[in-house]
C-alpha cells in the first residue's frame, strides 16, 4: 500500500482534505461572464447526488452512479496564515484546528487572466504528483484588476472597535488607532465613516460622517479610543449595525469593518445567534462585514465564523507596515464589490477520475443541489482578487480525454442578476511533475502541503499525495523565495523552516 494510503488508515489527515492542483483551461469572456442561458460549452450539471462525506470529510470516491460533483462557497480569508506565520515566528505552533489550507494559498499572488469586466475568468491546471495516479488539480478564479480610486463606488464604513481590556496590549488598540487614522486620511471626501466602541455594552462614538470638512473631527474620535473591560462582541455587532443602517447611503458601499482579538468573555458569543440579530440588515441593505484580527492571542474560529457567515472577509494584521497596507491600501482599494453569493462548482468525470478530495474550505461547503439556488449564502469578492481551489484527484489508469468541468457563478452586485462562466481540464494538459509546473503552481502546491504538515499534529511531515518528506519542503520554499523574489514567498519559506526549529536554529 502506498504511504497515502496507509497514512489514510492511521487517521493522519483527520478533517483534512487532500491536495491537488486542478486548473482549468477554458476562461471567461472578456465581458465578465455571460448570462445563466448555457445552450453550449461544458456547463456543471444543474442537479447533482446529495455529496456525501466520510467522517474525516472527505468526499466520496465519485465512480458512476455516484456524486461526482464538489461544491463550495468562495472564500478570500487569509487570517488562518497570517496568525500562523506570528506563532511561528515566536516559537509556538498554532493549534492544528486553525490551520485552514485555502487561506494558506490564497494568501499568495497568482498569476490568472484576469477579466475585463465584472465577474471571473476561470483557470483550470494540475500536475502530476509522485504518488501513483494521484496529481494536483488547481481551479483559479480571478475578478478585474481595482480600479483607480477616483472611480469607484463612495464608501460607507462603520468600524467597530474592541476597546475591551484584552485590548491594551501592545499590538492590538494602538495598532487600530494608528491605522485608522491613516485610513482617514487615505479616503476620499465623498466617502463616510462612523465609529463603534464595545466593551461590556456598545456605544456609537461617531455617527456616519462624511471625511469633506469633517478630517479633524474623526481623528479625535479615534485618538479618544482607549481600553476597558470586558468583550461583549455581539452587542458590538448588532449595534454596528444598526449604526451602519441609520448612516445607509443608497449610492455607497456600505460595510461594517470588525476590529477585535474576538476573546468574547461576555454576552452572546455564538456568531450564528449574533448573526440572526442582524440579518435584516445583511439581507435587505447588502452590508457585509470585514473582519481584522489583531493580538498574539486571537478568537480565530469565531472572527471566521462572523465573516463567513457575514458574507464577507477576514485578515488578521501583527505589525504595522501589515495593518498600514491592509487599512489604507486594501480596504480603500477593495471597498467595492464585483460579485455577490458567488459559488463554484467543480464536476468530476467519472470516466476518468476514481477518487477527488478538496482540500480546505470545510467551513465553506455547500450542497450540490444548491449550486443555482441564489437564495443559498455565497461569497462576496471585490476587484483585484484571485482565488484558488486545490484538489487531490486519482486517475483511472489508462483514462486520457475530459477530467472536469469547474463552473464559477455569482450576482451582479447592484443588479442581483446570475452569471456563470465555467473552464475545463483534460487528461492530457496534467503536467508530468508537481515541482516543474508554473512557479506560482508550485508556491500553491508548497503553501498546500506546509498546512497539511501543521495539520497532521505532532509530525512535520505531510500526508497528502506527493507530499515531500518535510526537509525538502524546506529546500523547495527556499527556492521558490529566490526565484520568484516576492516577499510574501519570501515569508512562506521563512516559516517552514520556523516549524521545523521553534529554536531558531
Amino acid at each position: 500500500m502506498n504511504r497515502y494510503g496507509t497514512r489514510r488508515l492511521r487517521g493522519a489527515l483527520v478533517a483534512l482534505t487532500a491536495l491537488g492542483g486542478l486548473l482549468l483551461t477554458g476562461c471567461s469572456g472578456t465581458d465578465g461572464g455571460s448570462a445563466v442561458d448555457q445552450s453550449d460549452g461544458f456547463p456543471a450539471p444543474a442537479t447533482g447526488e446529495g455529496g456525501d462525506q466520510r467522517a474525516d470529510g472527505y468526499d466520496t470516491d465519485p465512480s458512476p452512479g455516484r456524486d461526482h460533483l464538489s461544491t463550495f462557497a468562495l472564500d478570500v480569508d487569509t487570517a488562518s496564515w497570517d496568525h500562523t506565520r506570528r506563532l511561528l515566528s515566536e516559537g509556538r505552533r498554532p493549534d492544528p484546528s486553525e490551520v485552514r489550507p485555502e487561506e494558506f494559498v490564497n494568501s499568495f499572488r497568482q498569476d490568472y487572466r484576469r477579466p475585463d469586466g465584472n465577474g471571473f475568468t476561470v483557470t483550470v491546471d494540475g500536475a502530476r504528483t509522485g504518488d501513483d495516479g494521484w496529481s494536483l488539480v488547481r481551479v483559479g478564479l480571478a475578478t478585474r484588476a481595482p480600479h483607480p480610486d477616483a472611480e469607484r463606488p463612495p464608501a460607507a464604513l462603520t468600524f467597530v472597535i474592541d476597546v475591551s481590556g484584552s485590548m491594551d496590549e501592545p499590538g492590538r488598540l494602538d495598532l487600530a488607532r494608528k491605522s485608522l487614522g491613516v485610513m482617514t486620511d487615505r479616503l476620499r471626501d465623498d466617502d463616510s465613516v462612523a465609529l463603534v466602541t464595545f466593551t461590556d455594552e456598545a456605544e456609537t462614538v461617531l455617527p456616519m460622517t462624511r471625511l469633506g470638512g469633517h478630517r479633524g473631527k474623526i481623528h479625535d474620535a479615534i485618538d479618544g479610543l482607549e481600553a476597558q473591560d470586558s468583550t461583549n462582541l455581539g452587542a458590538g455587532v448588532e449595534t454596528g449595525y444598526d449604526t451602519a443602517v441609520e448612516g445607509l447611503r443608497e449610492d455607497a458601499t456600505n460595510r461594517v469593518v470588525l476590529i477585535s482579538d474576538a476573546l468574547a468573555n461576555t454576552g452572546d458569543t455564538d456568531p450564528d445567534s449574533i448573526l440572526e440579530r442582524i440579518s435584516a440588515a445583511r439581507r435587505e441593505h447588502g452590508i457585509t462585514l470585514f473582519g481584522v484580527g489583531v493580538g498574539s492571542e486571537y478568537g480565530d474560529a469565531l472572527m471566521e465564523r462572523l465573516a463567513d457567515k457575514g458574507d464577507g472577509h477576514t485578515v488578521y494584521v501583527s505589525e504595522e507596515e501589515q495593518a498600514r497596507e491592509v487599512f489604507s491600501e486594501q480596504l480603500p482599494r477593495n471597498i467595492e464589490l464585483t460579485a455577490r453569493d458567488a459559488k463554484a462548482q467543480v464536476a468530476f468525470d467519472p470516466e476518468t477520475v476514481a477518487e477527488f478530495h478538496l482540500i480546505g474550505y470545510e467551513n465553506r461547503r455547500v450542497a450540490d443541489d444548491d449550486f443555482r439556488d441564489d437564495r443559498v449564502d455565497g461569497g462576496e469578492v471585490g476587484p483585484g482578487h484571485t482565488v484558488t481551489a486545490l484538489y487531490s484527484v486519482r486517475t483511472r489508469e489508462g483514462a486520457h480525454g475530459h477530467l472536469a468541468t469547474a463552473t464559477v457563478r455569482w450576482l451582479d452586485p447592484r443588479t442581483r442578476t446570475p452569471h456563470e462562466e465555467s473552464g475545463q481540464l483534460e487528461t492530457g494538459a496534467l503536467r508530468a511533475d508537481v515541482w516543474k509546473a508554473s512557479t506560482r503552481f508550485q508556491v500553491d502546491a508548497t503553501a498546500a502541503y506546509f498546512a497539511d504538515a501543521l495539520r497532521s499534529g505532532d509530525g512535520l511531515d505531510g500526508a497528502l499525495p506527493g507530499a515531500p518528506p518535510y526537509g525538502e519542503l524546506i529546500e523547495h520554499a527556499a527556492r521558490l523565495a529566490s526565484a520568484t523574489e516576492d516577499k510574501d514567498v519570501r515569508e512562506l519559506s521563512e516559516a517552514v523552516r520556523a516549524a521545523a526549529h521553534p529554536d531558531g536554529r
